[in-house]
C-alpha cells in the first residue's frame, strides 16, 4: 500500500483541527477533489471552529498555544530509526532548550521568580505530546516532579539551594518513589533513612533487594541529584514517609554507596534514561530532609505540626498530585491528536464506488466509520471538558486560591477518577484510529503506533489505572457512611430494609422516565426532554448514587 496519511496541521490536536475534518459531508461529491469536497459548506451548517477552540482550550488558551507551538517544531518531533542511546541524549539536548524557555516558571510563586499559574504551567505541559512524548515525561520528571518536591515539601533554605539550578536543568533530578516490592502502596516502601545524632547525618540504606528503587526517569544516566522516600527513623521510633534529597553523581560519576541500573529498552518512551537506584549506608546532612511537614532536631528529636501521621502522610502526596493531573491531560491531548489524524485521513481516503457507479465513496461517509470514530470523538469532547475542571481544581489548590483542606481532598478524587478514564481512553482512541486508517496507520512516518507505544505506560504510570479507581470508590463509599452516621442502629436498619425494598423493583433506568411520560401526558415530549442537559446530568448523578447505595448495601 501507497497511500499515505495526510500531513498533520500544526497543533493538530487542537479543537480546530478536529472540528475542520468533522464538518458536514457534501452529498454530491463527484467532481470536486477529496479534499475541496469538505471545504466548501454552507455557513448556516458550518461549525465554529475558532468559538470551539476557544471553549475546549478554557482558561488557559494562551499557554496550551504555547505549548502546542513547541510541540509542532521539527526540533521537537519524535524521531524514527534512531537507537535507544541516541534518543535519550537527544531528549536531554531537547529538555535543555526547554529550560533555556524558562519552562515551567508558571508553576514558581512570585516570590521565586515565577507567575504562579500552575494551572497553566499544566496546560502548556498536555501539549508537548503531541510532539515527543519522551520529551514530555522528561520534563515531567525534571520540573513536575523532581523540581515540585523540592518547592512543595521543601522550605525556604531549599529553595534557595536547589531550585534554580533545577529549572535551569544545571541539576538535572530522580523522583525516587517506586520501588521493586511497592509501587501504589507508597506507605510502605522499604528504604530507610536513621538519625545519627552525632554526626547530624541521615543514613539512606535499600535493606533489601525489593527496597530498590525502581523506574526512575534520569536514574540511568542523567540525573545528579535524587528526592528519595524513605522511612524516617529516629531515636528508635519509625515517623512514616519522608522525602529527603540525596546527591547520586558528581562530574558524571556515581558517588560512593549508590548503586545504579540501567532499565534498558522499553515498549516506548526510549528517549527516557530509566533506572533503579540503591543506597548503601549513604550519608546526607541533617538539613537535606525536606521538611515542611516534618522536621528533626539536631539531638534527633521529631516535630511537626500535623499530629496524625496518617493526615500527614496524605498531606505529603497530595501536594503532587498534579503528575496525575498532567497525566490525564496528556492522554486526552494524544486522543485529539489521533482522532484529528484519523478523521482527516477518512475525509479523504475514498474505497467503494458509490451509487452511480464511478464515484468513490469517502470513508466517512459510511456509517460503520463514524461508528468507531464519533463517539470516541464524542468521549474525547467530554474528557476535555473534564479535564478543565481538574485543572481549576488543581490551580485553586497550588496557587493559593482556594487552598482547604477539603478542596485537596477533592482534587485527590477527581485526579484519581479522571487520570484512569483519561489513559484508557487515550489507548482505546489510538487503536481505533490506527484501524480507521488501514495499513497507512500502522507506518510509523503516521505517528499512530508510535503515540500507542508511549502512551501505553499511562495505564501504570503515577498508580495502576484500577487501584487509583479504588481510591475513588472508598471516597465515596466514606462519604455515603457519613451521611449516615447520625443515625441510630433503629433507623440504619429500617433505612436499609426500606432501601433494599426499593432498589429490588428498580429493573431498568428508564423507571423515572416512564413516570414522566405519565406526568407530561406525552411520550414524544419525554423523550425529547433527554436532550436537555439538566435532565441529563441528573440521570447520570442519579446512576451514580444508585451504584454506591446498592455497592454499599452488598457489603453489609
Amino acid at each position: 500500500m501507497t497511500t499515505t496519511l495526510p500531513p498533520v496541521p500544526t497543533g493538530a490536536n487542537d479543537a480546530g483541527a478536529v472540528a475542520n475534518a468533522t464538518g458536514p459531508i457534501s452529498a454530491n461529491e463527484s467532481s470536486e477533489s477529496p479534499t475541496e469536497s469538505h471545504l466548501h459548506v454552507d455557513d448556516d451548517h458550518r461549525i465554529d471552529i475558532d468559538g470551539l477552540t476557544k471553549v475546549l482550550d478554557g482558561r488557559w488558551r494562551d499557554m496550551r498555544v504555547h505549548g502546542r507551538s513547541i510541540a509542532a517544531d521539527p526540533d521537537f518531533a519524535r524521531p524514527m530509526n534512531i537507537s535507544k542511546e541516541d534518543h535519550r541524549e537527544l531528549t536531554l539536548r531537547r529538555l535543555k532548550k526547554l529550560a533555556e524557555r524558562n519552562w515551567s516558571e508558571q508553576m514558581l510563586p512570585k516570590s521565586l521568580g515565577g507567575t504562579n499559574d500552575p494551572g497553566g504551567n499544566l496546560a502548556a505541559f498536555e501539549e508537548l505530546v503531541a510532539g515527543d512524548p519522551s520529551v514530555q515525561i522528561k520534563a515531567g520528571v525534571q520540573f513536575g516532579l523532581f523540581a515540585s518536591a523540592i518547592l512543595h515539601l521543601g522550605t525556604e533554605e531549599h529553595h534557595k539551594k536547589w531550585l534554580a539550578p533545577t529549572m535551569s536543568l544545571d541539576l538535572p533530578g530522580v523522583y525516587a518513589m517506586t520501588e521493586i516490592g511497592h509501587g501504589s502502596d507508597v506507605s510502605a516502601v522499604g528504604t530507610t533513612a536513621t538519625y545519627d545524632p552525632e554526626t547530624e547525618e541521615f543514613v539512606i540504606d535499600t535493606p533489601f533487594r525489593a527496597a530498590t528503587k525502581e523506574f526512575l526517569g534520569n536514574a540511568a544516566l542523567h540525573g545528579h541529584a535524587a528526592v528519595v522516600f524513605a522511612q524516617l527513623i529516629t531515636n528508635g521510633v519509625n515517623h512514616g514517609v519522608h522525602c529527603f534529597f540525596v546527591p547520586i553523581r558528581e562530574d558524571g560519576k556515581v558517588l560512593p554507596g549508590v548503586s545504579v541500573e540501567d532499565d534498558g529498552e522499553k515498549g516506548g518512551l526510549n528517549g527516557i534514561d530509566n533506572g533503579r537506584l540503591a543506597f548503601d549506608h549513604v550519608r546526607v546532612p541533617r538539613t537535606n530532609l525536606l521538611n515542611r511537614y516534618g522536621d528533626v532536631a539536631a539531638d534527633g528529636t521529631y516535630s511537626s505540626d500535623i499530629a496524625s501521621p496518617g493526615r500527614r502522610f496524605f498531606t505529603m502526596l497530595t501536594t503532587l498530585v498534579q503528575g496525575r493531573v498532567s497525566l490525564s491531560g496528556a492522554a486526552i491531548s494524544a486522543a485529539e491528536l489521533a482522532l484529528g489524524i484519523a478523521v482527516t485521513y477518512a475525509t479523504q481516503r475514498r474505497q467503494f464506488a458509490d451509487f452511480t457507479g464511478i464515484n468513490e465513496v469517502v470513508l466517512l461517509d459510511y456509517q460503520l466509520h463514524q461508528k468507531r470514530l464519533f463517539p470516541l470523538l464524542a468521549r474525547t469532547y467530554a474528557s476535555a471538558f473534564a479535564q478543565e475542571d481538574l485543572l481549576q481544581a488543581f490551580h485553586e489548590v497550588f496557587s493559593g486560591e482556594g487552598d482547604t483542606e477539603d478542596n485537596r481532598i477533592d482534587l485527590e478524587t477527581m485526579a484519581a477518577a479522571l487520570k484512569p478514564t483519561s489513559s484508557w481512553l487515550a489507548l482505546d482512541t489510538i487503536q481505533a484510529c490506527r484501524e480507521a486508517c488501514g495499513g497507512a496507520g500502522y507506518m510509523a512516518e503516521n505517528r499512530l503506533v508510535g503515540l500507542h507505544d508511549d502512551l501505553d505506560v499511562y495505564a501504570t504510570f503515577e498508580g495502576d489505572n484500577h487501584v487509583l479507581l479504588q481510591l475513588v470508590g472508598k471516597r465515596l463509599l466514606g462519604e455515603y457512611a457519613n451521611s449516615m452516621k447520625d443515625m441510630d442502629t433503629g433507623d440504619v436498619t429500617k433505612f436499609i430494609a426500606s432501601r433494599a425494598e426499593t432498589i429490588s423493583t428498580r429493573h431498568t433506568p428508564w423507571r423515572r422516565l416512564l413516570q414522566s411520560a405519565a406526568d407530561l401526558g406525552s411520550v414524544r415530549r419525554t423523550a425529547a426532554s433527554l436532550r436537555d442537559s439538566e435532565l441529563q446530568v441528573e440521570l447520570i448523578s442519579a446512576r451514580a448514587e444508585g451504584l454506591i447505595e446498592e455497592l454499599s448495601l452488598d457489603l453489609r
